[in-house]
């Protein structure tokens, strides 16, 4: 049997894609235009007044960037050009009905040419309003999913979820809808239109009454959306509206090929288009920023628990692949992307890495001393936290009273550190304290396939197991998470 091509599958082929603008949109779009120049073109939905702030806005946040340093450098003068005749910037938003696209001649040509939707629009801000997740991450599928069904030459549907739609779950976790079966069979309790969005819309309603302000609007809005989670039995908003978009997937999908990618953290870019590439304040990145600067001496975590993380670009390989494979063939399948399973890396050695980076390379305060940093503090439940938190605190506040306020400046400055590092354990304590393994089966029948049928497979590799933790940490992520991340945000700052 003759062997196929990914590439050549990608050929005229025309494709939209939905949150281009994020971390594993753009690397997506990158590396479609890097690797197969013949593509037909590129729909990138994108939240814009109109067709010339879309293009603007994909000149800033994507095309401009350096993430596509290797191929400007490859077309030289002809990149502004090549973009202009493969990507169309569309101004529009998953919230709306046919994704906000009003042109109608420009809707029907969509229609008439789109062979593959690829939608990664998320909100991911795990206290976001209850108001805007629902409308993004919920709503937003079945919008794009009623869209999908206008598109006559359409092959393939690949959405971008999370494997935490899993919910704080122990154990092997398969490549299944199991967690969020049961909240699907009982819909007196869990009716998506006429219970979530009702009471989006009479808490709103109820606010506008008051003339609540924009502030108190937001703040109830996130309330609500932590209690609804809570009540559902799911860590944050985000997971819980990425779960209830999955629901609709699946209720409404009808004939469609449809692939769910399921990562886990996502990482900053392990090969291409080159190392350490990262955006924005990551999952534990934020953890590592705070201990660099030693802000984060301790958290809730089991030494010996994993640390579930995978590169961005093999994220992006894994998609490329799925929809190559499953293009044409009516069904669902979902894939988790992650490393827990076949290369799993300890809390215990991350934690190593991190101390051996940021001893060599220690973060220098205002004054250019250098910030000295020990072992991050394992401690193995949220009341040793706690306490771990509260006992300097006591002292400081006894010292104070004794010696008539002469440590007020330093307790005041301690508590306010306290609560920032409490903030910030509370948000992230579902994955700081996850017990679960992520089967990956699927993925791993899906590199099979490809391997065996395709004569390009290497060159969309997503096989965790070629990771070598160490040397990623030390020579790859951190550094390029100091590069991209923490020195621009520190010099934004100034």
């Amino acid at each position: 049997m003759e062997l196929e091509s990914i590439l050549e599958y990608l050929k005229n082929k025309t494709i939209i894609i939905t949150g281009a603008t994020g971390f594993v949109g753009k690397v997506l779009v990158e590396k479609i235009l890097r690797v197969q120049p013949d593509v037909k073109r590129l729909y990138l939905l994108l939240r814009a007044s109109d067709a010339n702030s879309a293009t603007q806005r994909m000149h800033n946040e994507i095309t401009g960037k350096e993430l596509f340093r290797v191929l400007r450098e490859k077309l030289g003068a002809d990149f502004d050009s090549f973009i202009l005749e493969k990507v169309v910037a569309l101004s529009g938003d998953v919230i709306f009905e046919d994704l906000g696209v009003k042109p109608v001649k420009l809707k029907e040509e969509m229609c008439n040419e789109v062979q593959i939707i690829l939608n990664s629009a998320a909100t991911t801000k795990f206290d976001e309003r209850y108001d805007v997740a629902l409308e993004v991450n919920t709503f937003g599928v079945l919008n794009m999913l009623d869209f999908a069904k206008k598109c006559l030459k359409l092959e393939m549907v690949v959405h971008v979820s999370t494997a935490y739609v899993c919910g704080e779950r122990a154990g092997l976790i398969l490549e299944d809808s199991a967690s969020m079966d049961e909240m699907a069979k009982k819909p007196s309790k869990f009716d998506l239109k006429s219970q979530e969005k009702k009471m989006v819309e009479s808490k709103l309603k109820e606010l506008q009454a008051q003339n609540a302000s924009e502030e108190v609007i937001t703040s109830a809005m996130k309330d609500l959306g932590t209690a609804r989670s809570k009540l559902y039995g799911w860590p944050n908003t985000y997971v819980l509206t990425k779960v209830m978009g999955e629901m609709y997937l699946g209720h409404a999908k009808g004939n469609l090929s449809v692939a769910i990618i399921r990562p886990t953290m996502i990482t900053s870019t392990y090969k291409e288009p080159f190392s350490g590439w990262i955006e924005g304040f990551r999952t534990y990145d934020s953890l590592i920023g705070g201990y660099w600067k030693g802000k984060l001496t301790g958290i809730p975590v089991d030494p010996m628990s994993v640390v579930d993380m995978i590169p961005v670009d093999m994220v992006v390989n894994s998609i490329i692949t799925a929809m190559v494979v499953n293009a044409n063939k009516s069904g669902k399948i979902i894939y988790h992307l992650g490393t827990s399973l076949r290369n799993p890396l300890t809390f215990s050695d991350f934690n190593n890495f991190m101390f051996q980076y940021c001893t060599k390379n220690p973060w220098l305060n205002n004054d250019g001393s250098p910030v000295k940093v020990e072992k991050l503090k394992m401690l193995r439940s949220m009341d040793a936290f706690h306490l771990y938190m509260q006992i300097p605190l006591l002292a400081l506040k006894f010292m104070n009273k004794e010696f008539d306020q002469y440590f007020q400046d330093v307790y005041v400055n301690y508590n306010r550190k306290a609560k920032s590092v409490k903030w910030f354990v509370e948000l992230y304590r579902a994955y700081l304290l996850f017990n679960g393994i992520f089967d990956d089966t699927n993925a791993e029948e899906l590199r099979r396939i490809a391997s065996e049928n395709y004569t390009d497979a290497g060159n969309f590799n997503f096989d965790p197991k070629c990771i070598d933790w160490e040397d990623y940490y030390m020579h790859t992520h951190i550094p390029g998470f100091a590069k991209h991340v923490v020195i621009k945000h520190s010099q934004s700052r100034l």
